[in-house]
């Protein structure tokens, strides 16, 4: 038996499947953190619809193999080796792009490194190096956009964030940190171009947790391997929201149950939730596995021989989620409580009414 979100989300993906071919035809998209997870996946959604993709990541030759790949399924695309917390590089990838294929269409930010430790455990090297790469990273990548996008005063600009956005989490407090500023970042400069009146889009696309290879590759200073907390999805059911929010100028989407469920309990109760993460949220991003001796993590230098789309928990992850309008979510929430706060006032009427006639 499929709740009716899941039925909803399996016929969301078919309508978008049937819609891909072809509706990016003529469009350039950049995509950074593109040679692995959710970026790759992204990156191969849109060569499918048409688009001529640059895809921006450190691992130069990840990166090849990822060109290869958009190359297979018939779309058209250019590895661009670059660290997205270096500005200059970023701003140099958005002229290669605009030299080589013209006008950019579309910008996915999507580049992140995370280290999974208490906050008394890290370095405040390791929070820099995550804040510059996480949030700086989708700075500089917007800021190489909207040099190009002005001049046409078009394009569409999707930052790719999380349920984390919205309510931090034991172990990742650089990383939840970073997703929280993008938002700020994001509803700040959405303001001033609609101040300009500019006919650039910003979308925010919130994930749930993504099977993908940041499990298997980041800094981790726990005793066992890190984990995604579950439900897990795969990373197609992410680039299936973030090119939805591209196509359809989205302002912000909402993917999976456990993410409104994550956005709404935490407007409604964070005290709750505090207690509920502070009792369960270590172990839930945890494995039973201990760390080996030998593994290396990607927050300084790329680990080459992990790229890859999906992660190591594909056995518990969903292919699709709903991708729903946050805007929509909280006005139906609004609406359910107007109708209830009315119902409740009818009753109490209702009753007092009663009383007075017993009298």
């Amino acid at each position: 038996m499929r709740w009716p979100f899941q039925q909803f989300a399996h016929a969301q993906a078919a309508l978008t499947q049937r819609a891909d071919g072809g509706d990016f035809n003529g469009k350039v998209a950049v995509v950074t953190g593109a040679s692995a997870g959710v970026g790759r996946a992204t990156a191969r959604r849109l060569a499918r619809a048409g688009a001529t993709v640059a895809l921006i990541a450190r691992d130069a030759a990840a990166l090849q193999e990822t060109e290869a790949e958009m190359r297979a399924v018939g779309g058209r695309a250019l590895a661009i080796p670059a660290d997205v917390a270096n500005a200059e590089a970023v701003f140099a990838a958005a002229d290669t792009v605009e030299s080589k294929f013209g006008s950019i269409d579309v910008w996915v930010n999507n580049a992140m490194v995370t280290v999974f430790s208490p906050l008394c455990e890290m370095t405040p090297e390791e929070f820099r190096r995550v804040t510059e790469v996480t949030y700086l990273g989708y700075v500089h990548g917007t800021m190489a956009a909207l040099k190009h996008m002005r001049p046409r005063n078009r394009g569409v600009i999707v930052q790719v964030g999380s349920a984390l956005a919205y309510r931090g989490i034991p172990l990742q407090s650089a990383y939840c940190g970073a997703k929280h500023a993008i938002r700020g970042f994001t509803d700040s400069l959405r303001a001033e171009l609609l101040h300009e009146k500019s006919g650039i889009e910003l979308a925010m696309v919130q994930l749930p947790a993504v099977n993908t290879p940041q499990f298997d590759w980041a800094r981790t200073h726990l005793d066992r391997e890190p984990r995604p907390v579950p439900p897990v999805f795969q990373p197609e059911a992410a680039a299936h929201a973030i090119v939805k929010a591209a196509r359809q100028r989205q302002r912000e989407l909402w993917v999976g149950a456990s993410t409104v469920q994550v956005i709404l309990g935490n407007m409604a109760v964070p005290g709750f939730v505090d207690h509920y993460l502070a009792r369960l949220g270590y172990s839930a991003q945890e494995t039973g596995q201990p760390l080996p001796a030998d593994r290396r993590d990607n927050l300084e230098t790329p680990v080459s021989s992990l790229h890859r789309t999906r992660g190591s928990f594909g056995a518990e992850a969903h292919a699709y989620a709903p991708a729903l309008p946050g805007q929509a979510v909280r006005i139906g929430i609004a609406m359910l409580g107007l109708a209830v706060f009315a119902v409740g006032g009818w009753l109490a009427g209702r009753s007092s009414g009663r009383r007075l006639r017993n009298r």
